[in-house]
C-alpha cells in the first residue's frame, strides 16, 4: 500500500500581507487525509518528506504564538491528533489539521496553534537552503521579510507528491 492517497490533491489559500505578517503571494497548500500512517506515524512522514528532498526535520506541535519565517518554507506534517491551526496572522484562516494532513507553507506564511488534542504531533521539515528563522509580527520584522522572502528558492519538489506534484505546478514567481 502507497504512503500517500493517489488522489492527494491540496487545498490552496493565498492570504494577504497583513502589515505585520507579510504571508506569500504563492499559495499555502493543504493536503488532508494524504499520508497513510501506519504504526510509525512520526516515522513514515520523515521518510516520505526525506524521500521528497525536504530534510532539517524535527517533531513537536506548532508553537502558541503567531511567528512566521522568512528565510525558508516549511511542511508540516501531522503524525498524530489534531489540532486547530490560525494560517495567515489575524486576517488569515484558522484550519482543523489532523493526523495524515500535510500543510505547506510558502515564507512568510504566518501559523499559530489556537487548540490541539493531548496527542497531537507534527513533522515539520524544510526543502534544502538556510536555516529557519523563526520571526514574530512586528513592524521591523516585516520591512526585513519583504526584502528575504522574495529570494527564497523555489523547492524542486513538493514534499508529498515529489517532483511531479502540486506544488511545483502551483508556486510559480
Amino acid at each position: 500500500m502507497s504512503v500517500v492517497s493517489s488522489d492527494a490533491e491540496p487545498l490552496t489559500f493565498v492570504f494577504q500581507d497583513d502589515g505585520l505578517v507579510p504571508n506569500n503571494p504563492m499559495p499555502f497548500l493543504v493536503y488532508k487525509g494524504a499520508v497513510n500512517l501506519g504504526k510509525d506515524p512520526e516515522a513514515t512522514i520523515e521518510r516520505l518528506f526525506g524521500d521528497n528532498g525536504w530534510g532539517a526535520m524535527w517533531r513537536n506541535g506548532v508553537y502558541d504564538f503567531t511567528h512566521y519565517h522568512a528565510t525558508v518554507h516549511e511542511v508540516l506534517g501531522v503524525a498524530c491528533g489534531s489540532a486547530r491551526v490560525q494560517f495567515g496572522g489575524a486576517r488569515g484562516r484558522a484550519l482543523e489539521i489532523t493526523a495524515g494532513d500535510v500543510a505547506i507553507l510558502p515564507a512568510g506564511t504566518g501559523h499559530q496553534c489556537l487548540s490541539a488534542s493531548g496527542d497531537f504531533s507534527v513533522v515539520g521539515a524544510y526543502p534544502p537552503g538556510p536555516p529557519m528563522d523563526l520571526q514574530r509580527p512586528t513592524p521591523e520584522n516585516h520591512a526585513k521579510a519583504l526584502k528575504t522572502i522574495p529570494l527564497v528558492a523555489l523547492p524542486a519538489t513538493d514534499p508529498v507528491m515529489g517532483k511531479d506534484g502540486p506544488l511545483v505546478r502551483l508556486w510559480k514567481r
